[in-house]
């Protein structure tokens, strides 16, 4: 499938804008209708909630963002559009109608989404011209973040259109789960519904309140199902015999009355009840206060699965690999006079890189340097193919210079000299200087050496990536050691002062 560069939404709700958020961080362009005048006011604050979750969610290169346009008109926000992704309001002769629409003014190649929770797809799409490229993307709020999105056909709906739907999803970092059935409320939905169902009888019966409730999952199961989902850990309970033993142990509790089946009347006294419970669990915070601490809490939970290249976490770290091996691809010899320091990596110090006094921390220094190595070695040919193939540079010395402080947002570039390099070997030597002022804040000489990965030892490098690293070193050799190159650090003694007064 080619790249996609222009997508269309319609409907700029809660899910709405939150895709519009994730499409614009990954670079797409993105043309939103909604009639709603509010609608881009909620695309900003997805917009700034997102920049502000992907700052602390990945330390990968950021590509440049797509641009947002809110469009008067549904055939503007068509106009030239890869992909259409539709999040109008639950209701299906809203659907219907919107998707009709949208079919009729849309070439019959482009894949048209719906994000409903839970209409059947077959039923959205009878009256579309084309209906085989219908179908439903169902993701989870807030779409930016959550990785998941639910995939499913309709009657008329083609694999190919499931299949493409996917690789867009999948582009922007997501995990598209497509089901081969269709029915209503899908697969995750219907798992949800079935926990709301019984956490609104344990308020109606007067057994827990909305937050012992909430407790009860967040302290408890939600953390398990993170990790493994359902089956998985119902296995683990099961112990060395497995799902077998689960089931004959526990299978005869279903038959005891725990739970309900459907769900409560929703009278005016317990939708008073829940309201006034819900009041007091938010204790004063705003909906923002809450999106912020949500989010927060996902990206450290991502960030731990994503250290056991596990569920949620392996989607992010395949989606940093992505995000690495994009950075740089375009740049060529040609892109850059090789014979002056590349300036490979830009940055921004993020509010969490500062100490008590808003000033970057020394490990984030290291990290701004260790990206910088990052982005020579990828401009070098040491792409995410390369890396799979067993082969790589590991930094073996360091030595940092901190020269100036830099204060939490400021702007900080990196540029980079190719000192020396050899088979095997690599020596580097960055200055960070301010973005603006472009006062030098720190120098960092770095020596690097190249690893076969598996086999735990040192190679020679292949030889096209030696020839490019060569290539550099030659054109570079004009500028001389650094100055501060080949420095360690020293403390003159007494008797050294003695002789040496200066």
């Amino acid at each position: 499938m080619s790249e996609i560069e222009r997508i269309a939404l319609i409907g700029a709700g809660v899910i709405g804008a939150g895709w519009a958020a994730r499409f614009a961080i990954n670079g797409i362009d993105v043309a939103t209708y909604d009639p709603d005048p509010r609608a881009a006011e909620r695309v900003n604050e997805a917009l700034e909630n997102a920049r502000r979750a992907y700052a602390r969610l990945t330390l990968a290169p950021p590509v440049p963002p797509g641009r947002i346009t809110i469009a008067d008109e549904i055939a503007e926000a068509l106009d030239g559009a890869d992909f259409v992704q539709e999040s109008a309001p639950e209701r299906v002769e809203i659907k219907r109608a919107l998707l009709a629409e949208v079919s009729r003014a849309t070439d019959p190649g482009i894949v048209v989404a719906s994000s409903t929770s839970g209409l059947l797809p077959s039923e959205l799409q009878a009256d579309c011209a084309a209906p085989d490229r219908i179908c439903v993307g169902h993701p989870f709020n807030p779409v930016y973040l959550l990785p998941l999105v639910e995939v499913v056909g309709g009657q008329a709906t083609s694999g190919d259109a499931k299949a493409r739907a996917a690789a867009v999803y999948r582009s922007v970092g997501m995990h598209p789960l497509v089901l081969d059935t269709e029915i209503d409320a899908f697969v995750a939905d219907r798992l949800l519904e079935a926990v709301w169902r019984e956490a609104l009888h344990l308020i109606d019966d007067g057994v827990a309140t909305a937050d012992e409730i909430d407790q009860a999952i967040a302290y408890g199961p939600g953390l398990r199902w993170s990790v493994m989902g359902t089956f998985l850990i119902c296995r683990l309970a099961g112990g060395d015999a497995g799902m077998r033993h689960f089931l004959e142990q526990f299978g005869p509790a279903l038959d005891l009355p725990w739970t309900h089946l459907k769900g409560p009347a929703l009278t005016d006294e317990l939708i008073e009840r829940i309201v006034t419970q819900s009041d007091a669990q938010a204790a004063g915070r705003t909906a923002r206060d809450l999106e912020r601490l949500r989010d927060d809490c996902l990206v450290s939970v991502m960030q731990g699965l994503r250290a056991r290249n596990h569920g949620a976490g392996a989607v992010l770290r395949d989606y940093e690999a992505r995000l690495f091996s994009r950075a740089h691809r375009a740049s060529r010899p040609i892109d850059h006079d090789l014979s002056r320091p590349l300036r490979l990596h830009t940055a921004r110090v993020a509010p969490d890189w500062t100490d008590f006094n808003n000033h970057m921390t020394e490990s984030r220094y290291l990290q701004v340097f260790g990206d910088a190595t990052d982005a020579l070695l990828r401009f070098a040919g040491v792409d995410s193919d390369y890396l799979a193939a067993g082969h790589s540079y590991y930094t073996v010395e360091t030595h940092i210079r901190h020269l100036h402080e830099v204060a939490g947002e400021e702007p900080i570039a990196v540029s980079t000299q190719v000192l020396d390099c050899d088979e095997k070997r690599l020596r580097l030597f960055h200055r960070m200087s301010h973005g603006e002022t472009h006062v030098e804040l720190a120098t960092a000489e770095h020596m690097l050496l190249h690893v076969d990965t598996a086999a735990g030892r040192t190679v020679p490098a292949a030889p096209e990536v030696l020839t490019r690293l060569r290539e550099i070193t030659d054109a570079q050799a004009g500028l001389g050691m650094p100055e501060a190159a080949g420095r360690g650090i020293a403390m003159p003694t007494a008797s050294d002062l003695r002789s040496d007064p200066r």
